[in-house]
Parts: C-alpha cells; sequence; structure tokens
C-alpha cells in the first residue's frame, strides 16, 4: 500500500475536509476519512478541550475500508482533514479464472480483467458457489486512492 501524508494528495485521490466539518457540527461520524496511510470509513469521532499541550484534539475511530481492520487516529482540531473519493461500482460476474481473476461486465458493455477475487473467506465462498451454481451474480467494487476490491455481492436469479 501506498504511503501517502497527509496535505500532498491531488485532488483526484482525496479532498480537503476543513475543521468546522471534521470536529464541529456536522460531524465526520460514518463519512470517510485519510489517515496517514488508509482510507478510513469514521464510526465514531470524540473531541478532547485544550489543555496545556495545546490545540484541542479529535480523535476517530474507523475501520479500514479494504482490509476491515480497525484504526485509530488523533488530529489537532484546529487542522485540516482530507477525505477521500470513494466510488461503489456493481459489475456482473462474468468468469472466474484459474489464478483468480475474475471477469466483470461493465455498463458500457466492455469486460474489466484486472481484479483478484476477495481475501475474505466468507465473500469468497458465496462468489465462487454462486458461480458453480450457475447464477448471475452482480460484485460491487469499492475504490479509493488507486485500488479496488470487492466488497459485496448480489444474487439476481439463475441464468
Amino acid at each position: 500500500m501506498k504511503l501517502i501524508s497527509c496535505g500532498t494528495l491531488s485532488l483526484s485521490v482525496a479532498f480537503p475536509l476543513f475543521r468546522d466539518f471534521v470536529c464541529g457540527k456536522p460531524r465526520l461520524k460514518f463519512g470517510f476519512l485519510l489517515t496517514i496511510v488508509l482510507a478510513e470509513q469514521v464510526v465514531e469521532v470524540s473531541t478532547s478541550k485544550t489543555g496545556k499541550h495545546g490545540h484541542a484534539k479529535c480523535h476517530f475511530v474507523g475501520i479500514d475500508i479494504f482490509t476491515g481492520k480497525k484504526l485509530e487516529d488523533i488530529v489537532p482540531s484546529s487542522h485540516n482533514c482530507d477525505v477521500p473519493h470513494v466510488n461503489r461500482t456493481d459489475y456482473q460476474l462474468i468468469d472466474i479464472s484459474e489464478d483468480g481473476f475474475v471477469s466483470l461486465l461493465t455498463d458500457s458493455g466492455g469486460t474489466k480483467d484486472d481484479l483478484r477475487l476477495p481475501t475474505d473467506e466468507s465473500l469468497l465462498t458465496q462468489i465462487k458457489d454462486g458461480f458453480a451454481e450457475g447464477k448471475d451474480l452482480v460484485v460491487s467494487v469499492m475504490s479509493a486512492m488507486g485500488e479496488e476490491q470487492i466488497c459485496a455481492l448480489k444474487d439476481i436469479g439463475p441464468k
């Protein structure tokens, strides 16, 4: 994974979020935030008061959108944060190759062949079993910061 520090990103990867929206009202809870390394979905925000060590601090608890790991970050409440552009796109599953790549049908009728099967065992099993049973499957692909990953599955019926 790329190491990208806050403040050095191009607008195609992330956009700035000004301090009033980070710790003030409206809060960023359940939105996305870019920590020093990863894109995370914020699940909890708490603010500490100004103390003897300077600024009030915002404590973010989030879930990495690609690995599902819990992440925590503390930033001064007077600083701006970067928010990643996160997109979710649905594709119909066409094929699964022996080397773990999937072939997906795009809305324009083309194919997308550069994604691997997910590492989540439950989702992987659902995809393989549904495909083996001949079901029409639609996968949801989450993309952020130049990375893409299959994150969900929908069964739209038998072929």
